[in-house]
């Protein structure tokens, strides 16, 4: 028995946890009694919160399996189990109790056992957690899988061998790290391409998989598409005899410069395979047959290269081959879905105006027109459900907003009345005192109404002054929605003393596909006047020190912050900026997304005929950085492939030869988003540190 008790002097959180261990390798973190001395949020208390994932429905209904992730600060590791909870939220229990995170995990043989992920291999065990038996040596490795409606099949990812190494190509040198490259699409966000994810079917004797074959065979594609795609993007058909696939046949410079996906039928029995969606041009993604087996949807955007395109929701009849556009009239992305019992209707998640609901759509029914169908919305309140799945009588799926993060709830489907089942983190948020979270309508300079979220410190007194920072949001196509982050986290802010300004400028989804297209081509245009908008908004209350306003964001929002930090006027008194893009000509040949900046850019720098481009690239920050008069910091992590390293040099050397106060914090072993417990408590300390230091 290992006992660590920790004292953060800094934030005022004492937590204790029990971890059996033999070695640190075998850690089995528990769930640390977390108590907050202040009653305000800490990075520290953020992060010893559970986090909810998941949300899988037994076949009779009655009791929802989910994972939470505990954290060990001082062990800087995080690991995921598994519990389960009846759907009336009773009979909580605690059914996996390991050193490493299991994943994927679902019910089997009609709810009598649990299937899961478990070091790279599949795994089953009773209900209770009883009887682990691993049931998959797969060479490797699993990363994710489902079994056949039938029970005699598995179909699962795993990856392929996609490019030949240095030390293949000439034998004498083993230890030779050098990557041979031929061709474009060689990195994703964080990993170089050797190997490609394939769809993989295995018979299933209810002890081991046998006989797998590639249902790519030979193909140098990836299916699911990397870097966001998952088990979601395959599916088995009802009658167990054909599986749908996502996948874009493209390789190269092809590959990078397109986003047209498509979906494909495998036949099991005659290994013959069709193009369901040939001839839509864009994403095609995350098919999903009915339980009757009559029909397919999916989601599809419809120009090719536009990777925010809408989200459409598509329906297929197998039998006629009938496409209907089920949201045809609906001006907003859908987000997730999942089919009713009945096969005639289709429930959903969308953003609208800046929160995430539950909709449903009356998909197939025989009165609705043969092109779109009727949406009704199912929820309303200020939060964002972020999955969605199916009971009895009800929709279940993880919600959290600005003031809570996940737990599964239910909604009735009779009357509406949505009910938690989990409560993972009530005894720590029992303790803090969130700031109010207010929705304001600011006027822009187009002379439109843009949602601009302000949260306010938890003891809030309108009779005296406090510092403000106005949050860019990343993307660039993000809503700033009710969103929880264990970095971004805007009641963490507040919680410092600070009122936080979230606009969502032009650009984000959630407010009619015209504002959020209106962005592309535009960078330091419209959406750069919002920030304007909101943050003069806030600075003309008499409650906000407008002589202590300060500026922060990540990705494009870190563009944005560099761009600020060129036309600010003087408005504000220090910014800080993660994973930003500094210069626009340089990220263009950066990225491994060229159909990104092909079409929110407009398209190549040297292309001087092209007015969309080269009005980008004259606003590129960098060439701004003669009107910098203003502290910064800069963060970065190294392992960033998307937005490189070096963009955030660049800001940090241009301000260091300027002599503007300036500071960086790099991460050597973190990519886009810092993920490892000690650094995510550094980068927010570090982040109070600099803006306590200029705005207060």
């Amino acid at each position: 028995m290992k006992k660590s008790l920790f004292l953060f002097l800094m934030t005022g959180v004492l937590f204790s946890a029990c971890n059996k261990t033999t070695s640190d390798d075998d850690v089995v973190i528990g769930k640390p009694v977390v108590e907050v001395k202040d009653g305000r949020l800490s990075a520290e208390a953020m992060h010893l919160m559970g986090q909810v994932s998941g949300g899988c429905v037994s076949p009779d209904g009655k009791t929802v399996l989910y994972a939470v992730t505990y954290t060990d600060i001082a062990l800087n590791k995080r690991n995921r189990e598994l519990f389960t909870v009846h759907i009336d939220g009773s009979k909580r229990q605690q059914i996996t109790h390991t050193p490493k995170s299991e994943g994927d995990a679902q019910w089997i043989k009609n709810g009598e056992k649990i299937a899961f992920i478990y070091d790279n291999q599949i795994w089953e065990m009773n209900p209770d957690g009883s009887d682990r038996v691993q049931i998959s040596q797969i060479e490797k490795g699993i990363e994710a899988f489902r079994y056949s409606p039938d029970g005699r099949k598995v179909l699962f990812i795993s990856t392929v061998k996609s490019v030949e190494t240095a030390s293949e190509k000439y034998s004498d040198l083993d230890k030779a790290s050098g990557r041979i490259i031929n061709h474009l699409m060689y990195k994703h966000w964080d990993e170089w391409v050797e190997a490609v994810p394939h769809p993989f079917l295995a018979d299933y004797d209810d002890q081991a998989l046998t006989h797998p074959i590639d249902l790519l065979e030979g193909e140098p594609y990836e299916s699911p598409m990397r870097p966001w795609g998952g088990i979601e993007q395959l599916a088995w058909s009802p009658d167990s005899k054909t599986i749908a696939y996502t996948c874009r046949k493209k390789t190269g410079k092809e590959y990078t410069e397109s986003t047209n996906s498509d979906i494909y039928l495998f036949n099991i029995e005659t290994k013959a395979t069709k193009n369901l969606t040939e001839g839509m041009s864009g994403y095609d993604t995350n098919p999903q047959f009915s339980p009757d087996g009559q029909y397919l949807a999916w989601q599809s955007m419809e120009r090719d290269g536009y990777e925010s395109d809408k989200n459409r929701l598509f329906t297929l009849n197998l039998a006629s081959g009938e496409k209907k556009y089920i949201t045809n009239t609906f001006d907003y992305n859908v987000d997730a879905f999942c089919w009713d019992h009945s096969s005639r209707l289709i429930y959903f998640i969308a953003n609208v105006l800046g929160t995430n609901q539950y909709f449903k759509a009356a998909s197939i029914l025989p009165e609705t027109p043969a092109k779109t169908a009727a949406i009704t919305q199912l929820t309303n309140g200020d939060w964002d459900y972020v999955s969605v799945a199916l009971g009895e009588d009800c929709l279940i799926g993880l919600r959290h907003s600005m003031v809570a993060p996940n737990d599964i709830f239910t909604v009735n489907l009779a009357d509406g009345t949505q009910h938690n089942l989990t409560h993972e983190n009530d005894a720590v948020l029992s303790q803090i005192t969130m700031g109010k979270v207010e929705a304001r309508w600011i006027e822009t300079t187009s002379h439109e109404k843009m949602l601009t979220w302000v949260v306010y410190p938890p003891d809030f007194d309108p009779a005296k002054q406090y510092p403000a920072i106005l949050y860019c949001q990343g993307g660039p196509q993000n809503t700033v929605s009710q969103f929880w982050s264990t970095r971004w986290n805007l009641q963490l802010m507040a919680a410092h003393g600070y009122i936080v300004v979230a606009p969502n400028r032009h650009g984000v989804p959630g407010f009619g596909q015209a504002w959020n297209e209106q962005i592309s081509g535009d960078y330091g245009g419209q959406n750069m006047q919002d920030y304007f908008s909101a943050i003069d908004a806030l600075a003309n209350e008499p409650y906000v020190d407008n002589t202590k306003l300060g500026c922060t964001g990540a990705s494009y929002g870190g563009f944005s912050v560099y761009w600020l930090a060129g036309h600010h006027h003087k408005r504000f008194k220090a910014f800080w900026a993660h994973a930003g893009i500094m210069n626009l000509e340089a990220q263009y040949l950066e990225t491994e997304e060229m159909w990104f900046v092909n079409w929110d850019l407009g398209g190549a720098f040297w292309d001087k005929s092209n007015p969309t481009a080269q009005h980008s690239y004259a606003n590129s920050p960098h060439r701004f950085v003669d009107q910098w008069d203003t502290p910064i910091a800069i963060s970065h992590g190294e392992l960033d492939y998307r937005i490189l390293a070096s963009q955030g040099m660049q800001a940090f050397n241009a301000a260091q030869l300027r002599d503007i106060p300036s500071r960086m914090l790099i991460f050597p072993n973190e990519n886009h988003w810092i993920m490892q417990p000690q650094n995510a408590i550094l980068f927010q300390r570090e982040f109070f540190r600099w803006f306590d230091e200029w705005l207060k």
